[in-house]
């Protein structure tokens, strides 16, 4: 058991979000790299470009099923005026393309009569072949350092004959902390579920039971965990009398920042644990959310080296939203059409969180906007 006297927690101040971004920034560096197979590679980001090293393809395919031909040897044909074709041979799509022959023509196309094969329609040069080359040149680079890598890269680098690629996989130990029951839990599960849906391996702490926190040597052996490359914590970041997480990591390792001007998230805080990055998640689901969006995600590309870019659409405001100045607020809203509608704001319902399919930030210089103002609209999480 770990010798511990539990300070009360207190917020001293409320730094701008712009802040705690430049301190994460500052604090945070990507993991390294290493090479994994491309079965494994999926939804990781990658660590180097993925450039092909030769042509794609190398030679010259079919298509499509039918007659390599001499296009010059159907240049006269037609229905009432067959060309005789000379070393014409059937292809299947993706075979190389004969020595002589320069397109595909489609099995209605020609005519067999004994050895004797005829086109009746005049087929263009290169018409059904793939040309050497088509898919890619020697020296392109396919996948970019930075992306997370998609089934459908996945795909593209197997039929090139990729097996290996680099790439960075955060090793994220995810804490459950403070009280809350099912409210607690259900930001943990989601965080957890998040976290691996970005590129992450996390690796659970069975943490506090229903309605207890954690126990400070939980937290203290999370902390001194040198098997992972930033840790997470979910829970027991306020003042309340059994709040510990932010004392907890003043102890065992360094708190750069606690309490941010964010709404909601206000209890966020943020450190290190060696050099390690540690996050620390209100336990309120809502307030997690704006954790994540704001704090979470940049963190996790930090690490990952990622380098993607957030889907951004564009949307009329339906009403008016008013913001408090001074503080940064994550607002969800309901798409109709080219118009959004806010939802809620400062205390996120859940209500208001199932009925979101996508959320706008108002920064800290701002009181609101009327309705009708363009804005940002991005995807929840």
């Amino acid at each position: 058991m770990v010798a511990y006297h539990k300070p009360r927690q207190r917020i001293s101040r409320l730094i701008p979000l712009a802040e705690a971004l430049a301190i994460v920034d500052a604090s945070t560096r990507p993991v390294a790299a290493r090479n994994a197979d491309l079965a494994a590679a999926c939804g990781r980001t990658l660590a180097a470009d993925v450039i092909v090293t030769g042509p794609q393809p190398e030679a010259a395919l079919a298509l499509r099923d039918g007659w390599a031909v001499r296009s010059q040897d159907t240049a006269d044909a037609g229905s009432y005026a067959p060309a005789p074709l000379s070393g014409a041979l059937r292809i299947a799509a993706g075979e190389p393309m004969p020595a002589g022959t320069d397109a595909v023509a489609p099995e209605e196309t020609v005519l067999c009569r004994g050895e004797l094969a005829e086109s009746v329609a005049p087929i263009a040069p290169g018409d059904g072949v793939l040309l050497r080359a088509a898919d890619a040149q020697a020296g392109h680079k396919l996948c970019l350092m930075g992306r997370r890598l998609r089934l459908i890269d996945q795909a593209v680098l197997r039929a090139v004959g990729i097996r290996q690629v680099g790439i960075r996989e955060p090793r994220l130990r995810l804490v459950r902390g403070g009280r809350g029951g099912e409210v607690i839990a259900a930001a943990y599960e989601w965080l957890g579920r998040t976290l691996a849906n970005e590129g992450a391996a996390v690796r659970h702490n069975v943490g506090a039971a229903p309605g207890q926190s954690l126990a400070a040597d939980q937290l203290a052996a999370a902390f001194r965990d040198e098997t992972s490359d930033a840790i997470f914590v979910v829970g027991g970041t306020g003042t309340g009398s059994t709040d510990m997480s932010v004392a907890a990591l003043a102890t065992f390792g360094q708190v750069k920042f606690h309490g941010v001007a964010l709404l909601p998230g206000q209890t966020a805080a943020f450190g290190l644990a060696g050099t390690k990055p540690v996050l620390l998640f209100p336990g309120r689901l809502d307030a997690a959310l704006a954790v994540w969006l704001t704090l979470g995600r940049r963190l996790l590309e930090r690490i990952a080296g990622s380098q993607m870019d957030e889907a951004v659409s564009m949307a009329e405001l339906s009403r008016k939203i008013a913001s408090p100045l001074g503080m940064a607020e994550i607002v969800p809203v309901r798409r109709r059409g080219n118009s959004a509608e806010p939802l809620a704001g400062g205390y996120l319902s859940l209500s208001s969180l199932a009925a979101a399919d996508g959320w706008i930030f108002i920064p800290d210089h701002s009181e609101g906007w009327p309705a009708g103002t363009q804005v940002a609209v991005r995807p929840l999480a």
